[in-house]
């Protein structure tokens, strides 16, 4: 666990990797109602520009946030997901890519009404096993200091 003094600035992390499958892609379909075509009708999409059916998303937006989570960084330190900015989709993600992220330490803000904690300001990337990155924005993360 990292607490929010304990990060520097421009300090990068990696995260785990996860295999975007079918069942993701049909189970975000159902929860979501996105039924859209280019994410569930295969014939369609074999003769598209992207050669198959894409994973949603926000799909991506969602695993990239689970992929954070599974870092040692925030584990027991986290106290609240403030806020997502910049969100850039920046290319596809298909079924059966591999997909990890980076994370950058971008700012640290002090709570003014809070002194145990702070917003730590989180670039990141969602990269693809070919080193594509597919997404990228800035997490805000509300973390407690070290007691």
């Amino acid at each position: 666990m990292r607490y929010f003094d304990e990060l520097s600035l421009e300090e990068e992390f990696l995260t785990p990797a996860r295999t975007m499958t079918e069942t993701d892609v049909v189970m975000f379909a159902a929860m979501t109602g996105d039924y859209n075509e280019i994410h569930t009708n295969a014939e369609k999409m074999k003769d598209s520009q992207f050669g198959g059916r894409l994973v949603h998303g926000l799909l991506a937006l969602s695993v990239s946030h689970g992929l954070m989570f599974r870092t040692a960084i925030l584990d027991g330190s986290a106290v609240a997901f403030v806020g997502i900015d910049d969100l850039k989709f920046l290319a596809p993600v298909k079924i059966g890519d591999t997909v990890h992220g980076k994370i950058t330490v971008k700012n640290l803000v002090p709570s003014r009404s809070k002194p145990d904690r702070g917003i730590a300001y989180f670039q990141f990337e969602l990269i693809k096993q070919d080193g594509t990155v597919v997404q990228s924005c800035v997490k805000k993360i509300m973390m407690i200091k070290k007691p």
